[in-house]
């Protein structure tokens, strides 16, 4: 379950650089931003590797 909440809490932190992105056009939010997105990647393969071996365990 920790790998959902850091998911929740990057996606959370990540709101703030995507609304100066885009709205304002601020290039160094939009920088932030892609590193953001690349760490949600990350994370939610880790949460899916976890979510299968749990349910493999299960079997």
């Amino acid at each position: 379950m920790s790998t959902f909440q850091k998911l929740k809490d990057l996606v959370a932190s990540a709101e703030a650089d995507a609304i100066a992105f885009h709205e304002k056009s601020n290039k160094a939010a939009g920088t932030r931003l892609r590193k953001a997105y690349q760490e949600i990647k990350v994370l939610a393969q880790a949460g899916r590797t976890e979510v299968t071996e749990l349910k493999n365990k299960e079997s």
